[in-house]
């Protein structure tokens, strides 16, 4: 009897139950409560759920995870070695069309604009005192031990854009601004768009080195799919490679989470800075539509310059849907992509 007594309490002993700690509880209550709103609410499911996956797995105690293991060295090694991003930007290259940039280019200074989020967030960052690396690292959603809290402020503030985008919008146009109807955006020729990848790829890599591998797999994407040639490498980008990739990176984002590092001020703190930092860029874009508004004679509808934040293509839908409510026949969706993309 005693040794089966002592075998039990071996057992417990070497269980992940006897090393669970309060934080450990706290962040897989944060991951179900994740999993819910990826499933049931369907907000960014194919980026949130695994990584509430991945933050439950992550807290799992004498797991070896934080040694990264088997098949969680290799996620560690392609995150930690940039592997995955640029195999991402390979995928939504293959998925975006720049179409309606290239038929209005001045909408390109609109999704500059929307940018200034992330000098709000830099700004902010920096005012509570994180280091300019951390600070620049929030402001461009990038830093590996602040990963997690940056993934989660990001996918959140992204999944309520519907919440958080209309309020700024009208707070900052009139009902008669909003009515404005957009002329139809020229036809884009093959020619045109085939060459803009190859342009984009040749002179952004010259003039910025460090983000070649970035842009170059973002274009040769796109290229895959205007081409016309490679159909079925545009179908591996935009759908196997991707879907693949997205769960190693997503669910590699999750690992991170463990309620050691995680349950911290400076989490909140990023959260908090990265919804500002939204509401700032949506700001930033409608005030720069409003100067292109009056510069054009009101022919451009500020709206949107809302769809600059880069939340693709969720906040060209919001600048439709909009401006749909205070003139139904107005259709900015083709028109918000440019500075959406």
């Amino acid at each position: 009897m005693d040794g089966f007594m002592r075998a039990l309490v071996s057992v417990w002993t070497d269980s992940g139950f006897a090393a669970l700690t309060w934080e450990n509880c706290v962040m897989i209550l944060v991951g179900l409560v994740l999993l819910y709103l990826s499933i049931a609410k369907e907000y960014e499911p194919l980026l949130l759920l695994p990584i509430a996956f991945g933050c439950i797995m992550a807290n799992f105690p004498n797991t070896g995870f934080e040694d990264e293991m088997g098949v969680m060295m290799a996620i560690g090694f392609g995150i930690k070695y940039e592997i995955f991003p640029p195999l991402i930007f390979m995928g939504v290259g293959a998925m975006t069309d720049f179409g309606p940039l290239l038929a209005n280019p001045k909408t390109m200074l609109l999704g500059a604009a929307a940018q200034i989020g992330v000098f709000v967030a830099l700004a902010g960052a920096m005012m509570l005192g994180f280091n300019v690396q951390q600070a620049s690292a929030i402001g461009i959603k990038l830093a590996p031990h602040l990963l997690g809290a940056i993934a989660v402020a990001a996918y959140s503030y992204m999944s309520l854009v519907p919440l958080i985008q209309p309020p700024i919008m009208k707070l900052m146009t009139t009902k008669e601004q909003r009515k404005i109807k957009m002329v139809n955006l020229r036809p884009v020729s093959h020619f045109e768009k085939v060459v803009f990848p190859i342009v984009v790829a040749i002179v952004v890599s010259l003039l910025l080195p460090p983000v070649a591998a970035l842009m170059g797999c973002l274009c040769m994407g796109n290229l895959f799919e205007v081409s016309g040639v490679t159909a079925r490498l545009s179908d591996t980008a935009q759908n196997a490679l991707i879907n693949i990739v997205t769960i190693f990176l997503a669910t590699g984002t999750g690992l991170t989470m463990s309620g050691d590092k995680f349950l911290r001020l400076e989490t909140i703190e990023i959260i908090v800075l990265g919804l500002i930092a939204f509401a700032a860029g949506t700001a930033g874009g409608v005030l720069f539509g409003q100067i292109m508004r009056i510069a054009s004679g009101n022919k451009i509808n500020p709206l949107i310059g809302s769809a600059g934040v880069s939340a693709v293509p969720m906040a060209a839908r919001v600048s439709q849907v909009v401006g749909l409510k205070d003139n139904p026949s107005n259709y900015l969706l083709m028109q918000a992509m440019g500075p959406n993309v």
